[in-house]
């Protein structure tokens, strides 16, 4: 079996070669911003935090108990004390805690100074005010000390992190509501194609809807982006050219799906030629080889194929990768996994294969993948039913059943 679309000239280039040219050529944005707390999700720290109390603040019970001193405390035998007041979240027991006594103290509320145990309610007895103890009691148990968890002045989080929810928690909890962050990446996304027709338009003979800008509608929505969708474009040099150098004016990143390949209606490489620079154009992929890569003036440029699945393959392996090192944050590879195939997989050697899969896990831990369906570029069903992806390298000349293949998550139509 001969891959006819890689008899090419010269070999095609690698996914790893495109992606370490990518690297090379991209820069994180410089802009920063100031933003608050509640605005801050999903966003890139610009300059790094660090906390300016202690948490704990103070000195607090870890449970619903009794505070006391071990100094009060019988070790080997039963012991009572007296009730001398309670400690409630967020209303301290007031005054010293005297020898002999002991405080009712709920979760999270301030130890007295002299304590230096809690034991839980439940082991306890309770009469009027006399709280009696169980031998052998758990004594310098259950506080949770100042700065146990952070220390005042030091680092929060470290810059360039993207902020997660349980960031704006950690950060929320020393006190802090506004951050200095990197401004968003400015985006600009159309569609190019004559066959193109817009949702709620019947079809004619020849045409089709437009898919591809709803899917990277919802691929670029992140927080660290700002989007601009440009609609469809129709097979025409002169409007393609104008619109890409318009878009570029604007924009830090310019993606379009459709014209990248060969055809004699595929302007894309002819255009970005002529009003910027192409660094590469063509990979060893699939589905996706005919992809374009340049910039026009400062604007970087992306220039994917037009069938729905070699978009979302191309998009997740190399443009993900760029977006996130523009907004300054560092890339992570996928991470692999080794699945057993129960599927037949048909393969030419000479491009990198990105098969879409379903995967299962047995009783003993082990992963097993089997094909999500047809694996045409154009078929949108199959990617849709994938929750992984099976990693075929270039050399690889077809998958038997019972083989080992690497596979690649995909969660949220993002690969993880």
């Amino acid at each position: 079996m001969i891959d006819l679309c890689s008899q090419e000239p010269k070999p095609l280039l690698s996914v790893e070669a495109a992606l370490a040219r990518i690297e090379a050529a991209f820069r994180p944005v410089a802009e920063s911003e100031n933003v608050f707390l509640k605005d801050a999700l999903g966003r890139v720290l610009s300059e790094s935090v660090y906390s300016p109390i202690n948490i704990p603040h103070d000195r607090n019970s870890a449970m619903d108990g009794y505070a006391f001193s071990s100094q009060d405390a019988h070790h080997e035998q039963p012991f009572t004390l007296t009730l001398a007041g309670t400690s409630w979240a967020g209303r301290p027991f007031k005054g010293p805690l005297p020898p002999g006594y002991c405080i009712r103290i709920f979760t999270g509320a301030v130890l007295p100074d002299e304590a230096d145990s809690v034991v839980m309610q439940e082991q306890v007895f309770v009469k009027g005010q006399v709280i009696h103890f169980l031998a052998k009691a758990r004594l310098r148990q259950n506080i949770r000390e100042i700065g146990e968890d952070i220390r005042e002045g030091s680092l929060l989080c470290t810059a360039p992190k993207k902020l997660n929810a349980i960031d704006l928690g950690l950060l929320a909890s020393a006190g802090i509501d506004k951050l200095v962050v990197k401004r968003p990446v400015k985006i600009a996304f159309f569609s190019t194609g004559d066959e193109l027709t817009a949702l709620g338009l019947p079809l004619v003979s020849g045409q089709i809807y437009d898919s591809n800008r709803y899917m990277l509608g919802g691929l670029l929505t992140d927080a660290s982006y700002c989007v601009t969708d440009m609609g469809v474009i129709a097979d025409n040099k002169q409007l393609l050219e104008e619109r890409f150098i318009d878009a570029a004016k604007n924009h830090d990143v310019v993606i379009t799906t459709g014209g990248a390949s060969v055809g004699e209606a595929d302007y894309v490489k002819e255009i970005l030629e002529r009003c910027g620079e192409v660094d590469f154009w063509k990979i060893a992929i699939k589905p996706g080889k005919p992809l374009a890569f340049g910039k026009i003036g400062d604007c970087y440029f992306f220039g994917l194929p037009g069938n729905p699945v070699a978009v979302i393959v191309t998009f997740q392996h190399l443009v993900v990768p760029a977006l996130k090192q523009l907004s300054g944050v560092s890339a992570i590879k996928p991470w692999q996994l080794t699945a057993t195939c129960t599927s037949l997989l048909k393969k030419a050697p000479g491009r990198q294969e990105y098969q879409r899969g379903i995967l299962s896990q047995d009783q003993y831990g082990e992963f097993f993948v089997a094909s999500s369906g047809k694996q045409g570029s154009n078929i949108l069903s199959s990617m849709s039913q994938a929750d992984c992806y099976m990693v075929l390298p270039i050399e690889c000349q077809g998958v038997e059943v019972g083989d080992k293949v690497k596979i690649e998550l995909i969660r949220n139509a993002e690969i993880i």
